[in-house]
């Protein structure tokens, strides 16, 4: 992937979407890595799953049995231009981040080096 990334920046991406269904704390280093590369602001959703949001009655339920309460713990994100948070990460619930972008942000943290 780091020459499709190399390609959205050499076209100007300003906000970069990374939907994913990797919680662990290495997707975090790759979200934060994307945006200081990029320049740019980086949306990271990860859903969060458990068993009760499933019906005792679908089909294949019993393969569920042996996994984890919390099949998905979450992890999404809003992270800025330099690699840090704006929003910090969601565990463990279903939320909906909201930030306000600042585009001029992008500008300013490539007169940051």
């Amino acid at each position: 992937m780091p020459l499709a990334r190399a390609a959205m920046y050499a076209k100007g991406v300003q906000i970069y979407i990374a939907p994913t269904a990797d919680s662990r704390e290495l997707w975090q280093s790759t979200i934060r890595h994307i945006a200081a590369e990029g320049r740019c602001f980086v949306l990271s959703c990860n859903q969060y799953v458990n068993k009760e949001m499933y019906p005792r009655d679908l089909a294949g339920y019993t393969e569920l049995e042996n996994l984890p309460e919390e099949m998905c713990p979450g992890g999404s994100a809003i992270v800025g231009p330099l690699g840090d948070y704006i929003k910090e990460l969601v565990f463990g619930k279903e939320e909906i981040l909201i930030a306000d972008l600042d585009l001029r942000d992008i500008a300013y943290s490539q007169l940051n080096d």
